[in-house]
Formats: C-alpha cells, sequence, structure tokens
C-alpha cells in the first residue's frame, strides 16, 4: 500500500554533478559520456557512475551506437520538471567570462528539451498569441484557423504534429524569464521547423541557441517576433 511520493529520492538523483549531466541533456541531443563528462567538468568514470544512477532512476535513457553509448532524457515531461524546478532555484553566480557568456546565451535562446526557451522562445509564444495564432485557454493553448494558414505556409506539417503522443500546445514557464514559452507538440515541431529553415542554429558544446540574420529578419516579417538576442 502506498503513503506518499518519495520527494527525496529524486532530491538525491538529480544534486550534484547530475544536475550538471542532466542540465547538458536538455538541448533535446543525444551525449556520449566522455562528453557529458566535458559539460560536467568531471572525469569519465565518474560521470558513467553517474549516469548510471540517472538510468536506474528513469530521468535518462541510452542507446548503443557502434562503439559507443548516447544518451538523452527519457522524456519531454522529465525536460519540463526540470525547467519547472529551475524557477525556483537561486541564480548563481558566474566564475569566469567564460560562464558570463555561455550564461547570457542561454538566457537569450536556448532549447528546454525540444521547444524554444529564453527571451526568443517567449518572444515567439507572445508574437503568436498577440497575432492570434494561438488562443491562450486552461492549461494550454489553442492554435486557431489562421493560425492553422499561417504555420502551415511556413511549411509547418500540423497532421505530423497532431499525431505526435503528448498535449498539442501548452505554456511552460521560462525559468531565466519567468513567463511562458510554448511547449508540447507545437513547440517541438515549430522548433524544428526554424532549424530546417536556417532561423536558428545551435551554438556547440551548450544547450544555448544562436538567431542567424536571415533568422532575425524572417521571424520579423513572417511571425512579428522582434528579438533582442545577439547573432555573435
Amino acid at each position: 500500500m502506498l503513503a506518499d511520493a518519495d520527494l527525496d529520492t529524486i532530491a538525491q538523483l538529480i544534486s550534484g554533478h547530475r544536475a550538471s549531466l542532466l542540465l547538458a541533456l536538455m538541448g533535446d541531443r543525444t551525449l556520449t559520456a566522455g562528453e557529458l563528462a566535458d559539460r560536467a567538468g568531471i572525469s569519465a568514470p565518474l560521470a558513467s557512475a553517474h549516469l548510471a544512477r540517472l538510468l536506474d532512476g528513469g530521468l535518462i535513457s541510452v542507446e548503443q551506437q557502434g562503439r559507443h553509448r548516447h544518451y538523452r532524457l527519457s522524456d519531454p515531461h522529465v525536460a519540463e520538471v526540470i525547467e519547472a524546478i529551475l524557477t525556483l532555484a537561486p541564480h548563481r553566480r558566474a566564475s569566469s567570462l567564460r560562464e558570463v557568456n555561455r550564461g547570457r546565451a542561454i538566457r537569450e535562446a536556448r532549447t528546454c528539451y525540444d521547444h524554444l526557451a529564453g527571451a526568443l522562445g517567449v518572444a515567439v509564444t507572445d508574437a503568436l498569441t498577440h497575432q492570434r495564432i494561438l488562443q491562450p485557454a486552461e492549461g494550454s493553448y489553442e492554435l486557431t484557423r489562421a493560425g492553422e494558414s499561417r504555420l502551415s505556409e511556413l511549411g509547418l506539417d500540423l497532421e505530423a504534429v497532431r499525431g505526435r503522443r503528448r498535449a498539442f500546445a501548452r505554456p511552460c514557464l521560462d525559468w531565466t524569464e519567468r513567463r511562458p514559452h510554448l511547449a508540447g507538440a507545437l513547440g517541438a515541431g515549430l522548433a524544428d521547423r526554424l532549424f530546417e529553415l536556417g532561423w536558428v542554429e545551435r551554438r556547440p558544446h551548450t544547450r544555448a541557441l544562436r538567431v542567424t540574420s536571415t533568422g532575425r529578419e524572417q521571424l520579423r516579417d513572417q511571425l512579428g517576433v522582434n528579438l533582442a538576442v545577439s547573432e555573435s
């Protein structure tokens, strides 16, 4: 018979170096143990031990590709829970110029697992609701008829998006902006399309993104998104 949820187990599971490993996987990319060790600043054997704990806890999954094992978060829900926890976490001061630059890039534009986050994600969501492409609903967003036309013109396959086994469109509280960005199948599909169009690119060794010069222009012209994020 159940008594209550075991929050302490999860708290211990996401502490210390394991928290760094989970944050590295928030970019919706598979990474090897060596790559994760480098991101967390720890040895490969120690990273492997922590990854085994995270696997046992169900927070990550792994697949074998040749000689290497590639890790990722087990599902989008894990990423959304981590993002929610981050809104409660105190800010940590940067200890180097490298950390200052990385922190700025993460705040400006990043992925929250498979959808857009940071100032970019919030700005896109604001523009979509302002233009009535999205209509806020009870704990979700509804795509309007006009919105279907606009996003289809952008090349987004809405039928495929609706076929994904997850919530269609929902708000996800952004931990740096403290405002919602678009999550769910539609958020993931829109992010994928912007990557395909070359409007956003992944920065190396981080979950931060770069908005290209073409992307800045097209986001403004096509979706009415005015950005204050840098291209560098």
